[in-house]
C-alpha cells in the first residue's frame, strides 16, 4: 500500500541519488557549486525523511498498531539511512570538507534502493516483541552503524591519500580530500563515537531478549555476530590507543569492522535463520 510516509522515502532515495551524483561530480568537476549543492540536498533528505519518519508512526497509530517505525527490514533500512546522512552532515559541518559525500552518502542512496524492494507495509508486532527496550535497542545500533559508516568511507579515502602522499603526488582528486593525518583522526573519531552506542545496543538487546524470550544471550547468529563487531572495534580501540596504531592498518581495520557490521545487520537476517530473521 502506498501511503504518505512511502512517497516521502521515494523522494528521499531521489534526494540522495541527485546528492550522490553531486559529490562525485564535484570531485571531477572540481566546481565547489557542485558539492554545495549536494550538501543543500542532504538538507533536504533529512528534512523529508526526518518527516516521514513522523508520519509512519502517526500512520501506526491511526491503523490502530501504534509502534515506532524500526521493526522491520524496510523501516530499519530507510532508519539506517536517515542515521548515515545525519551524522555526516554533522562531520561534513565539523570538517568543512565536503569531499566526504562522495564516499558516503551513495552509501545510503544504495540503502535506500535495497529499501525500495522490500516490502513497505505497517504490520503489528508480535506480542513478545512489544517493548520500550525495542526503541533504545534499535536506535542506539543503528547510531552506531552510521558512525561506522563514515568511518569506513573516511578510511577509504585515507588509504588513496596516503599513497598519493607517499608517492609525493599532489593534484587529481585525491588533492581535494584533507591531509592524511586529518582523515586517520576522524576514521578514530566516528570509532571513538559509535562504539558506546553499539555496546548500548547489545546491551538493551539483551535486556530485550530477556523481557521477550526470557534469556539474556542465546547465541542467535545475531548476538553472536554483535559480539564479533564489537569484539572488532574493541580491538580498533585498543590497538589505537594502547599500540598507537594509526594509518593504513587502523584504516583497513575500520572497513573490516563496516564490512562485519553489514553482515551483522543484513547478512545474518536475511542469509541465516534466527530470531532476528527478516524471513517470510
Amino acid at each position: 500500500m502506498n501511503t504518505l510516509n512511502v512517497h516521502l522515502f521515494d523522494l528521499t532515495t531521489l534526494l540522495f541519488g541527485t546528492a550522490s551524483v553531486n559529490y562525485v561530480a564535484y570531485l571531477y568537476g572540481k566546481r565547489e557549486t557542485l558539492a554545495r549543492i549536494g550538501t543543500w540536498i542532504c538538507l533536504a533528505a533529512a528534512v523529508v525523511s526526518t518527516v516521514a519518519l513522523g508520519v509512519r508512526w502517526a500512520e501506526s497509530y491511526q491503523m490502530g498498531i501504534g509502534r515506532i517505525p524500526v521493526t522491520n527490514l524496510y523501516e530499519s533500512l530507510v532508519f539506517f539511512a536517515w542515521s548515515v546522512n545525519l551524522f555526516y552532515l554533522l562531520v561534513e559541518w565539523k570538517y568543512k570538507n565536503r569531499t566526504f559525500g562522495a564516499f558516503v552518502i551513495p552509501i545510503a542512496f544504495a540503502t535506500m534502493l535495497f529499501a525500495l524492494t522490500s516490502e513497505s507495509g505497517i504490520h503489528p508486532l508480535v506480542p513478545a516483541l512489544q517493548s520500550y527496550w525495542l526503541h533504545a535497542h534499535v536506535i542506539t545500533c543503528f547510531v552506531g552503524y552510521a558512525a561506522f559508516t563514515v568511518s569506513a568511507g573516511v578510511a577509504v579515502m585515507y588509504l588513496m591519500k596516503a599513497k598519493r602522499e607517499e608517492a609525493k603526488v599532489t593534484g587529481g582528486i585525491v588533492g581535494l580530500f584533507p591531509v592524511s593525518k586529518v582523515l586517520d583522526d576522524l576514521v578514530y573519531r566516528s570509532i571513538i563515537w559509535g562504539f558506546p552506542f553499539l555496546t548500548a545496543g547489545i546491551i538493551t538487546g539483551a535486556a530485550w531478549a530477556n523481557y521477550a524470550w526470557g534469556t539474556y544471550w542465546s547465541w542467535d547468529p545475531k548476538e553472536t555476530w554483535s559480539l564479533i563487531v564489537w569484539l572488532v572495534y574493541a580491538a580498533f580501540l585498543h590497538a589505537r590507543i594502547t599500540r598507537g596504531w594509526h594509518g593504513r592498518r587502523a584504516a583497513i581495520l575500520s572497513i573490516a569492522g563496516f564490512a562485519a557490521t553489514i553482515f551483522c545487520y543484513l547478512g545474518v537476517n536475511l542469509i541465516l535463520s534466527g530470531l532476528h530473521s527478516y524471513g517470510s
